[in-house]
């Protein structure tokens, strides 16, 4: 496991994925080909993209069944739209665009098409965080605290392409709206292939004493780099990870804390609205007094630049996350 490393001065093209580190395996669009896999078993599974098909990885299940998949333009609103009408014929829709897309322009009708009347439609977002150096206007940092606003929405941020595989199979399965948000391209291995995903459980990955890390998305890869690195330095860190930011696991995070005097929070966000506030109101609600030291993004938009370079200003690596520990013992 290693944070990504790249020509730190070099900003990618639009279609193009940041590299994977130093060796470090990875799987290739592992969304598309789980559900390329579950449509052969599933026929009432279809596939819709607002013209972003090549960079949401769904062109897997668009080559498998052309005939069960919909390209419905640059029209996010309509994407969803279209995807409620299908759902209420019998279809399990996924409907793939980027983050600030379905969130920002596509809100209303997630809330009130999708959500309002439970219908099995199953949003997969692209570019969550900063993972992407297009600045504000396709960074979603704040998508985590939109949508987990919305009543009866199940929210999930997997952490590497085992995980996306299995959180393929476990929202297909599952009955209602689901935003996903989606690591394309050539996507990390961290877990090993049997990991086990279900839908609002989280697992502790690391045992610790010193201090506890709860994190999310690829932010949890960082997580056991820091703290396996902190381990050589005699701190001893354990590490909760949370999938499900909705329904969120706040008996897991509550018993994870007991255990120590200080918890970090860790997200590809920002740090308010999502996995810290979570949290914070976790432990609020149990009476538990812990010491929370957030590490995500600024309450600001990010300016356009090369992603790891972005990410390292920003504090989102495993440097990032060892300097904060280290700070606190």
């Amino acid at each position: 496991m290693s944070s990504t490393a790249i020509e730190p001065g070099r900003t990618l093209a639009m279609g193009q994925d940041e590299a994977v580190g130093g060796g470090q395996r990875s799987v290739e669009a592992p969304f598309g080909k789980a559900l390329a896999r579950l449509g052969q078993s599933r026929p009432e599974i279809v596939g819709l993209t607002a013209d972003l098909g090549k960079y949401t990885d769904i062109l897997p299940f668009r080559d498998a069944f052309p005939e069960r998949f919909f390209n419905v333009g640059m029209a996010e609103q309509n994407l969803v739209a279209v995807a409620a009408g299908l759902a209420r014929t019998g279809k399990v829709p996924f409907a793939t665009t980027y983050g600030v897309f379905a969130t920002r322009r596509a809100y209303d009708f997630v809330a009130i098409a999708l959500a309002h009347s439970s219908l099995d439609v199953k949003i997969v977002a692209g570019l969550p965080g900063l993972t992407t150096g297009y600045g504000g206007t396709h960074q979603a940092i704040e998508d985590l605290a939109l949508m987990r606003m919305i009543p009866g929405l199940t929210i999930i941020d997997p952490c590497d392409a085992t995980e996306i595989e299995a959180a393929t199979d476990a929202i297909a399965e599952h009955r209602g709206p689901v935003y996903m948000r989606l690591l394309r391209g050539n996507v990390p291995v961290v877990f090993e292939a049997g990991y086990r995903f279900e839908i609002g459980r989280a697992r502790q990955l690391r045992e610790g004493s010193d201090v506890g890390i709860i994190s999310t998305g690829l932010m949890t890869e960082r997580a056991l780099d820091a703290a396996e690195a902190l381990r050589k330095q005699g701190i001893s860190v354990g590490v909760l990870h949370v999938p499900t930011i909705k329904p969120f696991d706040a008996e897991a995070v509550a018993e994870f804390s007991t255990g120590f005097n200080h918890i970090v929070t860790a997200e590809n966000h920002v740090v308010v609205g999502g996995l810290a506030s979570l949290v914070v109101e976790t432990l609020f609600d149990a009476s538990i007094a812990k010491k929370v030291t957030r590490v995500g993004l600024p309450d600001r938009y990010i300016e356009c630049g090369a992603v790891p370079t972005l990410q390292a200003k920003y504090g989102l690596t495993t440097e990032a996350v060892i300097a904060t520990i280290a700070a606190l013992n």
